[in-house]
């Protein structure tokens, strides 16, 4: 017969047999699993080194490409502004560089910039709207009728700047008197809405608005890309035409680019260029102004969109 004592010392057997077990076991699973894991991490890194070797090629290609641009861009666009008179608009967040390029191709085209003004963070914020709507219908011009639907503060500004800014397509004479002109763009500066130098802006015949990347994560992104599309809109249908330009952030989301692309009124008359940090996007610029003078217009880049990569290319 088997004793208590005999009982108890093979229960307790079984017991450490187990415990041994369950230590060596872990051992071996612990191994083969830092094993496996230092596999994976093989692999991933060696994805990696080759995303970025992938990544240096590409961005080669696409340096190489904007340096072919840039030293054929003179041939390109040469006279396709002759005797042309341009306004440059901007919005807060341009880019200075941007800024130059779009100078120094019109240049290249043959036009000349007559003036540039640059819109505030004030103008292309909602929450001023009543303000700015009540600052424009103050200094109407004398003879300059107001779109009746141009209601929203984009809208109503950019055909207050319109009618002073750009010289009238028909007839290619001033909208408005240099006195009105003056007094227009005064008191939208001594407001807070515009910026620019004295003596510095005169009548063009079409305009260039340049805008950013839209960045909506500084928390304040909002309705400003709708305040801008519709005051290109409204800027472009006062004189021989215009282009609203930025980087390809403007063509997501919300961006200026966005909105004008999604309402088909705006899309159908305004030119929109998505690339101008790109020099395939700058020698657009003036080949666009030329079309709009003909009284054409598109949607040119590489974002969503897009109806081809520059005028006058179907796209791929």
């Amino acid at each position: 017969m088997i004793s208590l004592r005999q009982h108890v010392v093979s229960i307790a057997a079984i017991f450490v047999a187990l415990a041994i077990g369950v230590v060596m076991g872990s051992g071996l699973l612990s191994s083969g699993l830092v094993s496996g894991l230092r596999d994976d991490k093989a692999g991933l890194q060696d994805d990696i080194e080759r995303a970025n070797e992938r990544n240096n090629q590409l961005s080669e290609q696409l340096n190489s490409a904007d340096g072919f641009d840039s030293a054929v861009a003179g041939r390109i666009v040469a006279d396709s502004l002759a005797q042309r008179t341009v306004m440059i608009v901007t919005t807060p967040d341009a880019d200075p560089a941007d800024l130059d390029g779009i100078n120094r191709i019109v240049a290249a085209a043959g036009g000349s910039v007559t003036g540039r003004v640059s819109l505030t963070d004030e103008f292309v914020d909602a929450t001023g709207g009543d303000r700015l709507r009540t600052v424009v219908n103050n200094v109407i011009p004398a003879g300059v009728t107001l779109r009746t639907g141009a209601v929203d503060q984009g809208s109503l500004a950019g055909d207050l700047l319109g009618s002073v800014l750009l010289l009238d397509k028909g007839t290619g004479q001033p909208q408005s008197s240099p006195e009105e002109m003056a007094l227009a763009l005064e008191t939208l500066r001594g407001a807070g809405f515009i910026s620019y130098g004295d003596g510095t802006v005169q009548p063009a015949e079409v305009a260039v608005v340049l805008t950013g990347n839209h960045d909506t994560n500084d928390g304040v992104g909002g309705n400003r890309g709708a305040v801008v599309a519709r005051f290109a809109g409204a800027l472009d249908a006062r004189g021989g035409g215009t282009v609203l330009t930025g980087r390809p952030g403007s063509a997501q989301g919300n961006g200026p680019i966005a909105v004008a692309r999604a309402d088909a009124a705006l899309s159908a008359t305004l030119t929109t260029i998505d690339n101008i940090d790109r020099e395939a996007g700058k020698i657009t610029v003036p080949l666009a102004l030329q079309e709009q003078l003909a009284g054409g217009a598109g949607r040119y880049g590489t974002g969503p969109g897009t109806s081809a990569i520059t005028v006058g290319v179907a796209p791929s």
